[in-house]
């Protein structure tokens, strides 16, 4: 299998299990705020990697399975995968020509987006206090961006994983 092959299906799946698991760990409460948005990290990387097959509603999809694993509302995952997986596809042909440091940079503007979207969603339904520890992820999902970007690329080269 060349490392161009699009993913199957179960590869992506285990995948997307791992970064669930992981986005439902329970760390010490200081360690928490500083846990990335797993889920939408290997999101973003299967949409660029292959285009073709993880997109739009597979990100709806793993969104709606994220908001009923936290217990968010329902939907409020599902439009911000969704819209990330979109801007994903979309650019997916420059931003695989950048090397990765220049690809953190996409993946930090997603993770804001996401963060802004989280906000914008939660302070409709109450009023809501923007603290610092909010924008940690976000800066903690740009510097695990190559850690997750090189395992998940060598385990679909070296593995043939996808």
């Amino acid at each position: 299998m060349s490392p161009n092959n699009p993913p199957n299906l179960v590869n992506f799946i285990v995948t997307i299990a791992l970064s669930m698991g992981l986005r439902i760990v329970p760390f010490n409460p200081v360690v928490d705020d500083f846990n990335p948005d797993w889920i939408l990290l290997v999101l973003i990387y299967w949409s660029l990697e292959s285009p073709e097959r993880v997109g739009v509603f597979n990100g709806f999809l793993v969104g709606l399975l994220t908001d009923v694993l936290t217990g968010r509302l329902l939907g409020q995952y599902a439009l911000i995968y969704s819209l990330v997986c979109y801007f994903c596809v979309k650019l997916h042909k420059r931003i695989r020509r950048y090397p990765v440091p220049q690809q953190s940079i996409f993946v930090f503007c997603c993770l804001l987006f996401s963060q802004l979207l989280i906000f914008w969603i939660e302070s409709m339904q109450a009023s809501n206090r923007l603290q610092f520890t909010f924008w940690l992820p976000v800066l903690t999902g740009t510097v695990f961006w190559p850690l997750v970007y090189l395992l998940l690329r060598w385990l679909r080269i070296q593995r043939q994983f996808f």
